[in-house]
């Protein structure tokens, strides 16, 4: 049984995901501010966290960077803005998805099951465990570390993914809507804009020149490809 914990000040809708998850025979347990989700996630150790935005103390962009700093857990974050800075910023911070509110409890309830079924069958495929080697960098599959200059770089579950699949496949354009179904899955409910934040993140992590890109190259009105290079 996945447990799920639930973030948010207002209780009604802790309440209403509370009901809806356990129909679904998920284990939730709840907070209702910042401090309070921490605390919580470091003694309940979730699956997945739905968290949402505007909290008491420290908000929910507060909690997914601190969150992210020792754990790759799923982070659904939940924003009443409906803003596209905050959508990308929270994307930018390590969420897997957002939810605009007012929402759709048993919309939410199968972005959790698509989220959590996906984390559970990342199971590496014994032929992929190998190294690539681009230049000075080192993607090491089965380990799941990334190494530029002999210096470790860390990267977000997602961003890791689509490194990985486009490093594993040098040359090869993928348009914005392959690497979505690929990276995130078919059920993702978000746009192709999620795509290009995480491409920014990453040439900004391993790119000498993030403006001029030399790694992760953008085929205009195609999508994205991979240097090519040589694997190990």
């Amino acid at each position: 049984m996945a447990k799920v914990l639930v973030v948010d000040d207002e209780k009604t809708i802790v309440k209403g995901l509370k009901f809806g998850l356990e129909k679904e025979g998920y284990e939730v347990v709840a907070a209702y501010d910042g401090e309070e989700a921490l605390a919580v996630f470091a003694e309940e150790k979730p699956d997945l966290v739905i968290l949402d935005l505007m909290l008491p103390g420290a908000d929910g962009f507060e909690v997914c960077r601190r969150l992210r700093k020792g754990s790759e857990v799923p982070i659904v974050m939940l924003t009443a803005r409906g803003e596209d800075i905050d959508k990308i910023l929270g994307l930018e911070l390590g969420a897997d998805d957002y939810v605009t509110k007012p929402f759709n409890p048993r919309e939410l309830v199968a972005r959790v099951r698509a989220i959590l079924r996906r984390a559970q069958s990342a199971v590496p495929n014994p032929a992929q465990l190998r190294v690539i080697q681009v230049q000075d960098m080192q993607i090491d599959l089965f380990q799941h570390k990334v190494r530029v200059k002999d210096k470790e770089v860390e990267l977000t579950s997602k961003e890791f993914a689509l490194l990985s699949l486009l490093a594993s496949h040098p040359g090869r354009i993928f348009s914005r809507e392959q690497l979505l179904e690929q990276i995130w899955g078919y059920d993702y409910y978000g746009d192709a804009r999620t795509v290009d934040v995480h491409i920014r993140h990453l040439r900004e992590k391993l790119e000498q020149s993030p403006g001029s890109p030399q790694l992760i190259l953008t085929v205009w009105g195609a999508g994205y490809k991979f240097r090519e290079g040589k694997s190990v």
